[in-house]
C-alpha cells in the first residue's frame, strides 16, 4: 500500500491582499513561481480527471492506491493554488482570462487526447519535479524566505510534496502503459505544451499587472524573448516591458547545471525517481508537519505564537 499522505492545507489567502511581487528581492522569481499557480491549476485538474478515467485500467491493487493518494495530493494542490491565483484576480481582474485561457489549454489536451499521451504528460512533467524542485528548496533562503510566508509557505510545501510521490505518476504509467519508448518520443510534444501554458500567463502578467508592480518584463524566463527584447531596447525602448533578470541568476552555476541535468536523465527508459538525491529541506517539513508545526507559516508560525501570560505572585 501507498505511503502517501494526503494534506489540506489552507495558506489565508482570503485574509489579507497576496502581492503580485510576494519575493521583492528577486521579482523574477516572484513573476515565475506565479506563473506555475496557474500552471498547477490546470495541470493538476487534467491529473485528477486522467486517473478517474485510468482507474478502470489499473488491475494492479497497490498501483491503484497509489494512483488514489496522487490524486488526492494533487487535488489539494490545485485547490491550493486556486486561493492564491484568485487572491491575484482581486487585485488585478484581468487576470480572470489569464487563468481561463491556461486552464483551457489543459481542458483541450483532456478532450483531444488519449490516456496513454496524458500518462506520458504526467509521467514526463512529474518525473523532472524532483531534481528541479530540489534546486528550489535547497536554496530556500533566497527564493523563498525574503516573501510573504503564505506564498512561500505554498510552494515548499508543494515541492516537497512532489518530492514525496516522485514516483507515483511512473508507477501507474508504466502499469497502465508501460512503454518507456513511447513516454521519450512524446517528451518533445509534451514540454512544448507547459512551456505554452507558461508563456500565456507570463503575457497575461505583461498585460494585466502594471510594471511598477511586477518590477521586470515576466516573459524575461523565455531565452528567445530575451534576444528579441533586447533588439527592441536598441532600436524601440519604449516597446519593451521592462527588465529582464532570470530567476534563478543569483543561484549557484554548479547547482543549476545539476537541476538540469537531473531533468534531462528524467526523460530516459529505466529512469527511476526514488534513486534521485533529496532536498534536506523535505525531511524537516514532514517532521515538523508529524510533529504538528503550522507549515502554512513556514517562517513566521512560532513568532505568531501568543506568548505565556505570567503568573502572578499570589497565584496558587
Amino acid at each position: 500500500m501507498t505511503d502517501l499522505k494526503p494534506r489540506k492545507m489552507d495558506f489565508g489567502f482570503e485574509d489579507e491582499d497576496v502581492p503580485f511581487l510576494w519575493n521583492p528581492d528577486n521579482p523574477a522569481w516572484s513573476s515565475m513561481s506565479n506563473a506555475v499557480s496557474f500552471l498547477a491549476i490546470g495541470f493538476e485538474k487534467m491529473i485528477v480527471k486522467l486517473i478517474l478515467q485510468a482507474k478502470p485500467l489499473i488491475t494492479d491493487p497497490e498501483v491503484a492506491a497509489e494512483a488514489v493518494a496522487f490524486m488526492r495530493q494533487e487535488g489539494h494542490h490545485s485547490t491550493a493554488h486556486r486561493q492564491h491565483v484568485n487572491a491575484l484576480i482581486r487585485r488585478y481582474p484581468g487576470l480572470q482570462n489569464t487563468l481561463d485561457a491556461v486552464t483551457g489549454e489543459f481542458d483541450l489536451l483532456t478532450e483531444r487526447t488519449s490516456i496513454n499521451y496524458r500518462m506520458a504528460y504526467t509521467a514526463d512533467l512529474e518525473a523532472t519535479f524532483t531534481p528541479v524542485f530540489k534546486l528550489m528548496l535547497d536554496n530556500e533562503a533566497t527564493l523563498f524566505r525574503p516573501g510573504d510566508d503564505r506564498v512561500a509557505s505554498l510552494f515548499i510545501w508543494h515541492f516537497v510534496e512532489e518530492v514525496e510521490h516522485r514516483s507515483s505518476a511512473l508507477i501507474i504509467y508504466n502499469s497502465v502503459v508501460g512503454n518507456e519508448l513511447y513516454r521519450m518520443r512524446m517528451a518533445a510534444s509534451i514540454f512544448a505544451h507547459v512551456m505554452k501554458a507558461i508563456r500565456i500567463a507570463c503575457a497575461g502578467f505583461n498585460q494585466h499587472v502594471p510594471l511598477s508592480e511586477r518590477k521586470v518584463d515576466s516573459m524575461s524566463m523565455f531565452a528567445r524573448h530575451r534576444a528579441k527584447q533586447k533588439v527592441l531596447t536598441a532600436f524601440a525602448p519604449y516597446l519593451t516591458k521592462g527588465p529582464m533578470p532570470r530567476a534563478f541568476d543569483g543561484l549557484p552555476i554548479g547547482e543549476q547545471l545539476t537541476a538540469l541535468s537531473g531533468a534531462v536523465r528524467s526523460q530516459m527508459p529505466g529512469h527511476k525517481p526514488a534513486h534521485e538525491k533529496l532536498p534536506v529541506l523535505a525531511d524537516e517539513w514532514f517532521t515538523r508537519y508529524d510533529a504538528g508545526y503550522d507549515c502554512t507559516r513556514w517562517y513566521t508560525a512560532d513568532s505568531q505564537k501568543p506568548e505565556a501570560e505570567p503568573v502572578s505572585a499570589g497565584a496558587n
